[in-house]
């Protein structure tokens, strides 16, 4: 049928009044299983359990294609299951308001119909009636008619991986693929009568990537995250009290504007050196060390009081005698969260005696999974992935950088892991200068929010980003589902379609 005959088509819920034209279709398209037409009576059964999932698409007024569809309860189903047991033997009893998963129970276009991508937009309607009501995904035993032509010399499975790698035709099957269903499963038995298919199906699954577990609790993760990166100004300051004022300042102006996240830079706090400055340069860091406890308690105060999750950039620690580069992650429900460097720069050991942590780990938040590297350490791709695994979805980055070569390195590095991991990558560093500091003369900054590089997201990547060497806040929005639907249906998946077969990547554990 040529598009230009078509003057309208809708799509509409199933009536009763459809039947007799229904009935005519189902047996044009089963013509090779003319007894395999639905009868009135289970038509009727299905509008009076789940109107909602059947739909038919009308070609100027003409009933041209169908879906019917129902709701069950997917653990009650091996995934061996047959057609005639997740239909309760065609009676549909099987539906349940309360279940997880949207079955499909059929799927049909009248022959002159097709080539106009109706199966498409009844897909497409099944996807939304999926999300809408919050169902884990959709699943149903997809025929492989074309199978019968294989039989003698391929296996079900050799015939699905052939059709899987393009050297077999099953437009059927392709269809389905083509629509983002993931073929999990080969059933034998399937549909009894189904020779064509030699009775094998595939089960077919689409999953919700949209889909919230019911929680009891009143609380629910954000979808669009706000934040807010904090440009800092380097200064001298004549005590803690003072240099706390100012970052008291800069949080009341991010969470004034509803931020979700505040994060400082490294070292933000490095002008408290100044008072030492008559010491070596290992003596007087171990010396800004002693301050760190109290900032950190400071800081969730902040946290709470201002209503805001705070990333305290970071700071010098000492534990069991050893000097580390570590900061917190103060959320603003009062708990708290350590995390180290791993990486420490060359200058740090030389200078400092610093050691490399050994925790690499995700934070669970109010406002989804995040992780934390500082500097240095987002010039190793390895760590980032290892929290993408782990289902990160915002880095931060807070950085320390004296040039503008240093300042590059963190900020091109920071940009790949946001295209490689799929998340959002915020870094926040220092400006100005510290003349009566050692080893932390001057500093070169410009905060960025980047995002993955596809349709939904700025073209170069980049969200926001400050004007360089200024001291300034970086307010920016982040859509979290938006990294889900590049997941599953991006330009490119880096994630999805890395070769697993080939190497693996995994955290060790120190002993």
């Amino acid at each position: 049928m040529k598009i230009v005959e078509v003057e309208n088509i809708e799509l509409t819920f199933l009536s009763m009044q459809d039947y007799e034209e229904l009935k005519e279709m189902m047996l044009v398209v089963y013509e090779s299983m003319p007894e395999s037409y639905w009868r009135e009576n289970q038509i009727k059964a299905l509008i009076d359990k789940f109107s909602e999932g059947q739909v038919v698409i009308k070609v100027d007024g003409e009933v041209a294609a169908c879906a019917l569809s129902i709701i069950v309860n997917y653990e009650e189903f091996s995934d061996k299951h047959t057609y005639k047991e997740v239909t309760s033997n065609y009676t549909f009893n099987s539906h349940s308001d309360s279940g997880d998963m949207l079955y499909g129970i059929d799927v049909f276009v009248k022959p002159k119909f097709r080539g106009l991508r109706l199966g498409r937009r009844l897909y497409d309607y099944r996807k939304e009636l999926c999300e809408r009501l919050n169902l884990k995904g959709i699943a149903f035993g997809g025929r492989i008619p074309n199978y019968h032509k294989y039989s003698h010399e391929l296996s079900a499975k050799e015939y699905i991986e052939k059709v899987k790698r393009k050297e077999i035709n099953d437009p059927v099957l392709n269809f389905q693929i083509s629509n983002d269903f993931h073929p999990s499963k080969i059933i034998k038995g399937y549909l009894k009568g189904d020779s064509a298919s030699g009775e094998f199906a595939v089960l077919l699954e689409w999953k919700n990537i949209y889909y919230e577990k019911p929680n009891k609790k009143a609380a629910t993760k954000k979808k669009v995250v706000r934040l807010g990166l904090i440009q800092w100004q380097m200064r001298p300051y004549k005590n803690l009290g003072e240099l706390l004022q100012q970052a008291e300042y800069f949080i009341d102006a991010v969470s004034g504007y509803r931020s979700d996240f505040a994060l400082f830079p490294e070292f933000f706090n490095a002008p408290l050196m100044a008072e030492n400055n008559h010491l070596s340069e290992p003596e007087a860091i171990r010396k800004l060390a002693e301050h760190t406890k109290s900032i950190v308690e400071k800081f969730s105060e902040y946290s709470i009081s201002y209503n805001i999750n705070i990333i305290t950039g970071s700071m010098p620690e000492l534990k069991d005698g050893n000097l580390y580069n570590v900061g917190y992650l103060c959320r603003r429900d009062g708990t708290i969260e350590r995390y180290e460097k791993i990486h420490v720069t060359p200058d740090e050991v030389r200078v400092w005696g610093m050691q490399g942590g050994n925790k690499i780990e995700t934070f669970d938040t109010d406002c989804g999974k995040i992780g934390i590297l500082i500097c240095y350490d987002a010039e190793f791709p390895e760590l980032s992935r290892l929290l993408a695994d782990e289902g990160m979805d915002i880095l931060f980055v807070p950085f320390l950088t004296d040039t503008q070569n240093g300042y590059s390195r963190v900020r091109h590095c920071s940009q790949a892991r946001a295209i490689e991991n799929e998340c959002y990558v915020a870094i926040a560093g220092s400006v100005g200068n510290l003349p009566n500091v050692h080893n932390m003369d001057i500093q070169f900054a410009q905060s960025v929010v980047f995002t993955p590089c596809d349709f939904a997201f700025p073209a170069n990547g980049i969200k926001a980003e400050a004007i360089a060497n200024s001291e300034m806040t970086l307010i920016a929005d982040v859509d979290i589902d938006l990294l889900r639907e590049l997941n599953q249906f991006g330009s490119v998946k880096n994630l999805r379609d890395r070769r697993k077969d080939l190497f693996d990547l995994k955290k060790k554990t120190l002993i």
